[in-house]
């Protein structure tokens, strides 16, 4: 499942010393622009303690976690939206991501430069929704056009639906909005709103660069941001990317768990950024677990057992018969796959089960 989140932000803001830390890819993290003009891609494992308990418990001859893909792009300046710096390469990129995680600077250092002179997330965030709200609006337009006159004398009804949506996102973005503050009710409005493909409708999480100090209780900087974007319906996650730099380099477990505590924090913010990605991206995780192997498999939230058994392959999806499944709780719990079938804790489920977030399931199929 090649789900993608795209680390976005002004250059110099710490994106590509995030993207080494998180996937260990060494993207050339230098003090000038542009220093990523390719879009690096990582595909980096998702933490889950609850893959490791379950190997504990079953012995299995390995353990493969999940993964997810996070997309290093080149720094946007203003006037993207018109070709500046490599603003056509860098919307191009976004557009192909599915979340996106932007990188604010959140730290003073004179050491490093800021392409507008000054520390200042709020107005570094602006620059960047200004510049993918008027690309929006470039795209809205241009899409009113086609179907005003169909929508406004035929008979088309979805003509008329799409030219409806059209304008709402019209009247957002002319506001200073993003598209994904604007809410469609039914199921074929959102089908059409999806495929606008708007830039400022993908899920966003703000990524606060912060330094050693703030890395546990923040500090001016990212109460600044937590104030510009309360009305956002959008996360914001405070990382200390020098720190997690210097934690990366660490050789052992012992010695990265040393400094995380020296540090006052309980785990990396490389841990916390891999898995608020995850679920930015509506991703769930169930488990198989055997004594060949454990292992975390990831589908989207709200998918039913058919589809999720089509991720292990898709003759178990189109031959689907079955699911048996258990409850991580139920599988700690007993301590085993046969404790948990006597206790009665096993559930046989068919093709209208809605998978939930851990669970442990088998497939029956036939094709």
């Amino acid at each position: 499942m090649a789900l993608q989140c795209g680390i976005v932000g002004l250059p110099n803001v710490g994106k590509s010393t995030l993207f080494n830390c998180l996937s260990n890819a060494k993207a050339q993290a230098a003090n000038f622009p542009f220093c990523t003009i390719e879009p690096n891609v990582g595909v980096i494992t998702v933490p889950d303690e609850r893959l490791n308990k379950l190997a504990e418990l079953v012995k299995p001859q390995r353990i493969l976690p999940t993964t997810v893909e996070i997309v290093d792009i080149a720094g946007l300046v203003k006037g993207a939206s018109k070709g500046e710096g490599l603003g056509n390469k860098f919307l191009a990129n976004i557009r192909e991501t599915d979340a996106i995680l932007h990188v604010l600077r959140c730290f003073d250092d004179e050491n490093v430069t800021h392409v507008d002179g000054s520390v200042n997330p709020v107005r570094d965030k602006e620059i960047i929704d200004y510049e993918l709200q008027l690309k929006d609006l470039e795209t809205i337009e241009a899409r009113i056009q086609k179907v005003q006159k169909q929508a406004k004398t035929g008979g088309d009804k979805v003509a008329k639906q799409t030219y409806d949506i059209l304008l709402k996102y019209k009247d957002a973005l002319e506001q200073g909005k993003a598209a994904r503050s604007v809410q469609f009710d039914t199921k074929d409005e959102q089908k059409i709103a999806h495929e606008l493909f708007l830039l400022t409708s993908k899920p966003v999480m703000y990524v606060c660069n912060v330094d050693e100090k703030s890395a546990v209780n923040g500090n001016k900087y990212v109460d600044m941001v937590r104030e510009a974007v309360k009305d956002e319906n959008a996360e914001i996650l405070v990382v200390a990317g020098k720190t997690e730099s210097d934690i990366a380099e660490l050789e052992t477990y012992e010695d990265r768990q040393l400094f995380l505590e020296e540090a006052g924090l309980t785990e990396s913010g490389v841990a916390r950024l891999i898995r608020a990605a995850y679920d930015l991206l509506n991703l769930q995780t169930y488990f198989t677990a055997g004594v060949q192997e454990v292992r975390a498999w990831t589908f989207e939230k709200g998918w039913k057992a058919p589809q999720c058994a089509g991720v292990i392959h898709t003759d178990f999806e189109k031959g689907f018969i079955r699911a048996e499944v258990i409850k991580y709780e139920d599988f700690i719990n007993y301590g085993s796959e046969a404790a948990v079938k006597e206790a009665g804790k096993l559930s046989v489920e068919g093709k209208e089960y809605v998978a939930q977030d851990g669970d442990i399931m088998h497939f029956r199929f036939n094709v």
